[in-house]
């Protein structure tokens, strides 16, 4: 009896992000304003907005949950999204590039970026706590220089000080107007990531650095390499994030992403993460990532103040890291 009452208490801990959004999504109906007989939280629109509005803050976090499984953490993800976004726009609408290689450039930019957080943690052993927030600094700051210090709108058409039309698809939707693309973007980095995790030896290498980074050492574990790339991981999806933000909006800001990072966080948190690293999954960081975006969509419909729902959600991100504080040692 007590090792099946330890089972069914080990299984409600690695699903608590799963749990947590079916409360969530039932709060969602019980708490939906009716409009002509029908509940608003339940339309296909606001389903979709939920997703949508979801997806740049899911993909940082997805990236996020990398860092933090291996005892990391990456403070710069909304400095390098901001970044990203000003990139988008100076280089199609000043340098006249096309999508493709704007995409390709901010991608790789993101990528060392994050690769060299990775080097001066994990090889200067200098903390990622320290490293990261001095690359939020310096990536406001190149972002501010790369754009004169102010938004760079992206008009459309041909031409000199144009962007290619087809960047715009980034801020449409699809399936007869329905599905937003950068819904469809999330959940294709989310399932490529839930099946590298599951699947690749590098996943766990993660997991053990995070379980035992010296143990890890002594086993063979490229420790260095591993994290060195985990950073590149995460400024790369924070990049792809930038991307998606500049398509959106049709314009890029150096102060785009600002506090982004702390809602990824706290998604990889709602989603059971471990924060001293060697526990978690990206499943759970999905679900409470969407967990955190429907709760923000129930509170607006019903008109809550905006100071009130930072202590709801405040509330919510203690709650659910301290339910981890309760959870069992394997």
């Amino acid at each position: 009896m007590p090792g099946r009452r330890a089972s069914v208490v080990d299984t409600l801990f690695r699903f608590q992000s799963l749990f947590g959004l079916v409360l969530v999504f039932a709060a969602g109906i019980v708490f939906s304003p009716v409009r002509d007989g029908e509940l608003i939280f339940l339309s296909s629109d606001n389903l979709f907005n939920i997703v949508r509005a979801t997806a740049e803050i899911g993909i940082i976090a997805v990236g996020m949950t990398f860092v933090i499984l291996i005892g990391g953490i990456d403070l710069s993800v909304g400095a390098v999204l901001g970044l990203a976004a000003v990139g988008s726009a100076v280089l199609m609408v000043n340098n006249g590039l096309g999508v493709l290689p704007t995409v390709l450039i901010v991608l790789l930019a993101g990528l060392v970026f994050g690769l060299l957080q990775g080097i001066a943690s994990a090889v200067w052993g200098i903390q990622a706590f320290i490293v990261t927030l001095a690359g939020l600094q310096i990536a406001r700051g190149l972002a501010r220089i790369w754009s004169g210090g102010q938004g760079v709108p992206i008009p459309y058409g041909d031409g000199p000080g144009k962007a290619p039309v087809a960047f715009s698809l980034l801020g449409e939707r699809t399936f007869n107007g329905l599905v937003p693309i950068p819904a469809i973007i999330f959940v294709i980095v989310a399932a490529l990531a839930i099946v590298f995790l599951r699947t690749s030896a590098f996943a766990r290498h993660l997991y053990a650095i995070g379980g035992n980074e010296k143990a890890a050492r002594l086993s063979g574990i490229p420790v260095v390499r591993v994290k060195v790339l985990v950073f590149g991981l995460c400024g790369l999806l924070a990049a792809l994030a930038g991307i998606i933000h500049a398509g959106q909006l049709n314009q890029g800001s150096p102060n785009d992403g600002n506090t982004y990072e702390l809602d990824a966080i706290a998604a990889v948190v709602v989603g059971g993460t471990a924060l001293q690293g060697g526990r978690g999954s990206v499943v759970g960081t999905v679900a409470g990532a969407l967990m955190l975006g429907a709760l923000n969509y129930i509170l607006g419909l019903n008109n809550i103040d905006s100071n009130v729902q930072l202590l709801i959600k405040g509330l919510v991100i203690v709650a659910a890291a301290g339910l981890q504080r309760l959870r069992p040692t394997p």
